[in-house]
């Protein structure tokens, strides 16, 4: 640490820094609201307040670069070429960095023409003749020979920006071997990779070093080059050039024009307003506390919260039931879990918080409670709803999940923990326990304190969302929420005999094709290995490559099929025959093994998991379970109808994406095929290729297919002519007859992508938001990319939407009867249904799909039974 008795200088190379922070955290941990990506400003700020506090500068500087635009780079125009391209995220940070410093009153400085590290080594020579103490912190290896005895340089280490290598004369010597201002003779020899200044070929660090102490200078190494003897000594001859040129551009200007004094650089308070709204807007919670408690005033401020945690109360079953009846508003609720079953329970409503361990008891006192209409907000509500349940709770209230509300906000980046949203919603921190310490100094929030916490930040979640968003959260995601629950708690019965015998038999076929495989090239390999299989694929065999990887040309397995297509080669095949049946197997071995004690797999349905709003479901995932093959279809035949149980019921939609975009586009053509009931893929194809619908083939009512389904999800006429393995020419006149017949369509895919680009965001029928802020972004590769998603983004999630509906009103109808909903996968509902319950099961079922939502053309609903999966197919 620096002498607190002396006036001290802080300058920090921004760009740098912020650099380097960037890659320390992880790009989508801190993300706000608007999508912008806020990590390396996050490691950046958090390095800064720690030097302030450690160091305790008087006086303070941030410097930053202008623009690649330097006089080095006059000299030397390939001077930093060759540099990776700026990373996307971490484009529009620095812009933001330099509002935060600016509010928290820190100077900030740039200089047309010239780099930081010139504002910095003249700052440095301003400030030691000034007689202060001078700290450079920065990244670049340059500014070591700023070093002297009144400047000092912190440099960050590899693990980042959290810790700092101080350098004085001493240190630079016993790491490099000379002097500060030695250092750029070795740079200049050796070269920097970073600024694309070759050096000396062959010639390292050592060798450098060893000549500076050998002739005391680079000039002096120069002048007595003919006496270097050896293959470094002809390169040094043959490179002088080069290094004189290199030590031109890495000295560092200590004399340029900034228009600051000294005296101006003095550490002041802070612009608490204007902190405050930058760092609500990086969404910097914990950071804004720091910075005050740092370089705030210190007197009390009604913005910051001063919120005392409440002590939880213990109740017994009695006293739990009389509080309870007490509250008329929404209650915290915190279910602690152990083995599936509650542990404790905690509860809070206005200030007071009440706990107590599960017991017989306590489940009596409040079981109508839970069953009553009584509003609750919990946090990642599902298991605790079916710990409860296998309790013999039901709650049947009105559920807000706060992690659920977050997800709304913010689809792109959920928050993952109630600690994220009390740091997101409330500014402030949950107490946690520290899981490194095996008898941690703090037990962390108690069950009643969760609940308080999670009532709070559920509040403020539900408040900050849009009207109609807000509908979504409690007129959708809540009722799908408990209807998921019972779900996952009834699970489906899968045959281990069926998917053993599979098992077994794709096992079996995935050793075959490797033998034939192995054949094929005449020996052995690993066909799971990328590095072997390149080795194969492109050494050996001499195919033509695929695309370049960090690690090689890719073997993924698009890259491996238009390979195929390409050449015919016979082990391809075998190749891509091995890894689907190998895939095929780890499914069905991973089904097998999610069976549990009652015969029945227990999928988790994952609310959260997307951003257009569908369901995806992991532990086993069902999602990944191929369709219409048949293999898909054995898979399929081992999920059956459980014991006490008649039949399976599977319900799926047709074509309700398309439906929607009927329904959207308002395109007259597409709805009155809809209406009439007709086949759309004929229909529209007897439209595009001016035939009657009986002439269009099947070949072409599938290139039909492929279209209107790729028009949905952005596909250009080169991703159709791929998909349908014709000439990009004839995929664009395709295109071009569609959109010349169904003008509608055409207009609405653009408006609404404009649309998009001014709002910011799309919305469902029903007001689900999806933000885009890339459409915006000077980045192509981004912004088109979001122009596809956003084509999709409200028909895909409209979708979503519609079947969540269906899903919970089939449950609220079936709760009466003995069958229950098991399924949501895709488009398509499975239903166990119970004897002499059909009838009734069907009408529920067709009614709830069919009349899920309003549009101008109906929803079709196809119906099968059967006594599994694949038999009940339809």
């Amino acid at each position: 640490m620096t002498d607190p008795t002396k006036p001290t200088l802080l300058i920090v190379d921004g760009h740098s820094l912020a650099f380097r922070a960037f890659f320390a955290l992880p790009v989508d941990s801190f993300v706000n609201a608007e999508g912008q990506h806020t990590n390396g400003i996050h490691g950046f700020l958090s390095m800064f307040i720690g030097l302030l506090r450690d160091q305790a500068p008087t006086h303070v500087a941030v410097a930053f670069d202008v623009s690649d635009h330097t006089f080095r780079k006059e000299e030397y125009p390939e001077y930093k070429e060759g540099r990776q391209e700026t990373p996307s995220e971490f484009k529009g940070q620095i812009p933001l960095l330099k509002t935060a410093l600016e509010a928290m009153n820190i100077t900030v400085l740039e200089k047309d023409g010239f780099e930081a590290d010139d504002i910095l080594a003249t700052l440095a020579k301003r400030g030691s003749e000034a007689g202060l103490d001078v700290l450079v912190c920065s990244g670049d290896r340059d500014a070591i020979q700023l070093v002297n005895d009144r400047v000092t340089l912190l440099y960050p280490s590899v693990q980042g920006v959290s810790k700092l290598k101080r350098y004085d004369p001493e240190a630079v010597m016993e790491r490099y071997g000379v002097t500060p201002e030695q250092y750029p003779d070795i740079a200049a020899l050796v070269g920097e990779k970073a600024d694309n200044l070759p050096g000396v070929p062959k010639v390292g660090e050592k060798t450098a070093v060893k000549w500076i102490n050998q002739f005391g200078s680079l000039d002096a190494i120069i002048e007595g080059a003919e006496t270097i003897k050896g293959v470094v000594g002809q390169n040094l001859r043959d490179h002088v050039e080069d290094v004189r040129r290199n030590r031109r551009l890495n000295r560092l200007l200590d004399d340029i024009d900034v228009p600051v004094e000294i005296e101006s650089l003095e550490v002041g308070a802070v612009d608490e307003p204007a902190v405050r709204d930058v760092f609500s807007q990086l969404e910097f919670r914990t950071l804004l506390k720091r910075v005050l408690d740092q370089l705030g005033s210190g007197e009390a401020s009604p913005d910051v919260p001063t919120v005392e945690v409440p002590a939880a109360r213990s109740l017994s079953g009695d006293e739990l039931a009389s509080w309870l009846g007490d509250t008329n508003g929404t209650v915290g609720v915190t279910v602690e879990i152990d083995g599936g079953r509650p542990r404790a329970v905690g509860f809070a409503f206005g200030d007071s918080a009440v706990e107590t361990a599960w017991t017989d008891e306590i489940a009596e006192a409040v079981r109508d409670w839970f069953a009553s209409d009584a509003p609750t907000a919990m946090s990642d509500a599902k298991p605790q709803i079916k710990a409860l349940a296998r309790a013999g709770v039901e709650v049947r209230g009105t559920v807000i999940d706060a992690l659920i509300a977050g997800w709304i906000a913010r689809p792109s980046f959920p928050d993952k923990t109630l600690a994220h949203l009390v740091d997101r919603y409330l500014g402030e921190q949950l107490p946690v326990a520290d899981p490194d310490q095996l008898v941690p100094e703090n037990d962390g929030a108690s069950p009643g304190q969760m609940s308080w916490f999670t009532l709070r930040a559920a509040s403020a979640a539900v408040e900050e969302l849009p009207e109609r968003a807000r509908e979504v959260l409690l007129d959708i995601e809540m009722p799908t929420l408990v209807t998921l629950a019972r779900m996952e708690l009834a699970g489906v019965a899968v045959s281990h005999e069926k998917l053993s015998t599979l098992s077994a038999d794709l096992g079996a076929r995935a050793a075959a094709v490797a033998s034939d495989a192995y054949a094929e090239i005449g020996r052995e390999v690993n066909l799971g290995s990328p590095k072997q299989l390149q080795q194969v694929l492109f050494e050996e065999l001499e195919l033509p490559k695929t695309r370049k990887t960090k690690t090689g040309y890719t073997t993924d397995a698009s890259a491996l099929a238009d390979l195929q297509q390409k050449t015919g080669h016979p082990f391809l095949g075998q190749l891509l025959a091995h890894r689907e049946a190998t895939k095929l197997k780890q499914i069905i071995d991973g089904l097998d093994l999610a069976i549990a004690d009652d015969q029945r797999v227990h999928t988790t349905y994952l609310q959260t998991g997307s951003q257009t709003g569908r369901l995806s479901s992991t532990d086993p995932n069902l999602q990944n379970i191929p369709v219409r093959t048949e293999d898909s279809r054995h898979i399929r035949a081992a999920f059956e109808v459980g014991e006490g149980y008649e039949t399976l019921l599977t319900a799926d939609y047709s074509q309700i994406e398309m439906r929607i975009m009927a329904h959207l586009s308002g395109d007259e053509g597409l709805v009155s095929a809809f209406k009439a009931g007709e086949d759309l893929h004929r229909f529209v194809g007897a439209q595009v290729f001016g035939v009657t619908p009986e002439e269009v083939s099947a070949e072409m009512r599938s290139k039909v297919k492929a279209m209107s389904y790729g028009l949905v999800y952005g596909l250009s006429a080169f991703g159709l002519a791929k998909q349908l393995g014709i000439e990009q020419k004839e995929a664009k006149q395709l295109m071009l007859g569609y959109f010349e017949r169904f003008g509608a369509v055409r207009d609405y895919l653009r408006s609404s992508v404009e649309k998009a680009r001014e709002d910011g965001y799309t919305e469902t029928i029903f007001g689900r938001r999806r933000p885009f802020p890339d459409l915006t972004s000077p980045n192509r590769v981004l912004r088109e990319n979001a122009e596809r998603a956003a084509l999709n983004a409200p028909i895909q999630g409209s979708a979503a939407d519609i079947m969540k509906i269906a899903l919970f009103r089939i449950d609220e109808d079936l709760r009466p009867l003995r069958s229950r909903l098991l399924l949501q996968i895709h488009d398509e509902v499975v239903v166990e249904v119970a004897p002499g319950e059909w009838d009734d099961v069907e009408r529920i079922v067709r009614d709830r799909m069919s009349g899920a939502a309003e549009l101008t053309v109906p929803l079709s609903v196809q119906v099968g039974h059967g006594a599994n999966w694949n038999e009940a197919a339809h």
